[in-house]
């Protein structure tokens, strides 16, 4: 085990929490009833770890031009970083700082062979302590309660260890204590915090700090942590033990009208002023970060004050102002219906636009993040938005989009499709004047049906469900499983095809990357004209795409 965590630790712990916030976010929405119950805090928190995610590889894909290895400080940091500059809502806000403050302890110079575990009982001890002081008035029971427990069990570990063995911390050890007492006390939070109690929840803040905890376990140890149980709403009849702190929560229609979330170029003293301006406006106030650069979160009843304020501390921007409430002039000046989709290439963007979708391009290498879809679910202006995101790694990644358009007002349907073939065969039966719950299931119905598949070029020698394959080999993968190896491209099409279209078919749809000559194209066209009379086959020019060849089938 190295003394802190490592660049690639630290690269791998993102995208593990990333992908944990992804599966557990409507969870912890629906789980979402402090300080607000508006059912954002995994969306707030899977778009916080997003923005730290995008920074660490961004730090990684920087040393890659000059083919060296970014050490784990300059990795920390930029998770960090990110994270402040990307955090949304109270959690994400919160989150932040946590990691603000362990990256203050895992970047500082440390003594040769120091335990690796003391570093990080130190670092989750330092992340607590800043997170409590970047809330106004911190309240047990929530996320704060939790990341206190995870610094106090992960200092009992090393301590522990160092009084019964005589030996240095373990980082694993560490690790694992400090998500066993995150998760009891994860688990205890009902018992602190009345609102909890009543709703027969735990708190969804501390929910999806243990889902980030955990995937620091797995990068560490190479071994997942046991999932947290689901907790839903018990009845309103579940009273809250004599224990509990009672503390109102601000629901939209009882507590401040609006969020104000603002990035902040300022000193300390400005920002101790802003602070004590800011909790005399309104509540849930917590501003994180330091070294000149702060996110500062409020919900008031003045949105201009709250700016105001940060103007004479500072210099604010990327300023977001969310009405709890949505905005019916906003959903009125909207068009009825779009449908937004990803596509992969140039080609696709063109012929999915003129069928009137808004695209959003997927460059090889490149998935768009959630924000990219947000923004594009913005520009097509409809007060219904059909989301095909036409690849399965981008689920995650649409669901917080979606989430995060529908608290803009907007209603969002997200078709799961796992290919560009079944977008375009969703978009091909789509009727705007519909009723917008009869349309969502034509088009997921002609996606279902629709079979996919794609041929790729080897890259190494590697194992598949068909067999082992040699760097140069071309792989015919069938609903995302390698079902053919070839040594041509047409070859190993026409196998595809085959297999496909054994199980049946009425159209076959080809989309040809941008080296692949229209020979190709004609020799396929009249493979299937010759071999299966009933159906039809449509080419497209996909542009530039990340394979040389899509194929549906339906």
């Amino acid at each position: 085990m190295p003394q802190t965590l490592d660049a690639a630790e630290v690269r791998n712990w993102c995208s593990l929490a990333l992908e944990a916030l992804g599966r557990e976010r409507e969870e912890i929405d629906a789980i979402n009833v402090y300080p607000v119950a508006d059912g954002d805090t995994g969306t707030n928190l899977y778009l916080t770890v997003e923005s730290a995610a995008q920074a660490v590889e961004a730090v990684f894909a920087a040393h890659e031009t000059g083919a060296t290895v970014p050490g784990p400080a300059d990795a920390v940091r930029a998770m960090a970083h990110g994270a402040l500059i990307g955090a949304k809502g109270n959690s994400g806000t919160i989150l932040a700082q946590l990691l603000r403050g362990m990256a203050e302890v895992l970047t500082a110079p440390a003594p040769d062979g120091s335990p690796a575990g003391d570093r990080i009982a130190a670092a989750l001890r330092r992340a607590a302590g800043l997170a409590r002081a970047a809330v106004a008035h911190p309240v047990e029971g929530t996320m704060l309660s939790v990341a206190s427990a995870a610094a106090e069990a992960a200092e009992a570990a090393v301590a522990e260890r160092g009084a019964r063995d005589g030996a240095p911390g373990d980082g694993a050890a560490a690790v694992r204590a400090a998500y066993a007492g995150a998760r009891a006390a994860l688990d205890a939070t009902p018992d602190q915090l009345a609102v909890l109690a009543r709703a027969g929840v735990v708190d969804a803040g501390g929910r999806g700090l243990l889902a980030v905890l955990g995937a620091l376990v797995q990068s560490v140890t190479g071994e997942a942590p046991a999932a947290f149980p689901v907790r839903k709403r018990r009845s309103e009849e579940h009273a809250a033990p004599a224990t509990v702190t009672a503390v109102t929560p601000c629901p939209a229609d009882e507590g401040p009208s609006f969020e104000v979330i603002y990035l902040l170029e300022a000193d300390d003293s400005a920002v101790a002023r802003l602070r004590d301006r800011l909790d005399r406006l309104g509540d849930s106030l917590v501003i994180g970060g330091g070294d000149g650069l702060w996110n500062v979160h409020v919900h008031v009843d003045d949105a201009g004050a709250a700016v105001e304020a940060g103007v004479e501390a500072g210099r604010p921007y990327r300023i977001r102002i969310s009405h709890f409430g949505a905005a019916a002039e906003e959903r009125t000046a909207r068009s009825q219906r779009a449908v937004v989709a990803v596509v992969p290439g140039e080609g696709l963007a063109g012929l999915c636009a003129d069928a009137g979708a808004t695209t959003v391009l997927a460059r090889p290498g490149e998935p768009p993040a959630s924000g990219e879809l947000v923004e594009a679910i913005r520009r097509a202006h409809a007060r219904e938005v059909v989301l095909l995101p036409n690849d399965t790694g981008l689920h995650h990644t649409a669901a917080a989009a979606a989430e995060q358009a529908r608290a803009d007002g907007v209603r969002v349907a997200l078709i799961p499709t796992r290919a560009a073939v079944q977008g375009l065969a969703a978009l091909a039966v789509h009727q705007p004047e519909r009723r917008f719950d009869e349309d969502v299931v034509a088009m997921t119905t002609a996606a279902g049906a629709t079979r996919y598949a794609e041929l790729a070029v080897a890259e190494r020698q590697s194992w598949t469900m068909a067999g082992i394959c040699q760097a140069g080999d071309v792989l015919g993968l069938i609903d995302g499983d390698v079902a053919v190896i070839g040594a041509g491209l047409a070859a190993t099409a026409e196998a595809v095809l085959s297999r496909m279209l054994a199980a049946g078919g009425e159209l076959v749809t080809l989309v040809l990357g941008e080296d692949v000559p229209d020979a190709l194209a004609d020799r396929l066209e009249e493979y299937v004209r010759d071999g299966y009379l009933a159906v039809d086959t449509v080419v497209y020019r996909g542009g530039r795409q990340s394979v040389p060849l899509l194929v549906g089938v339906e």
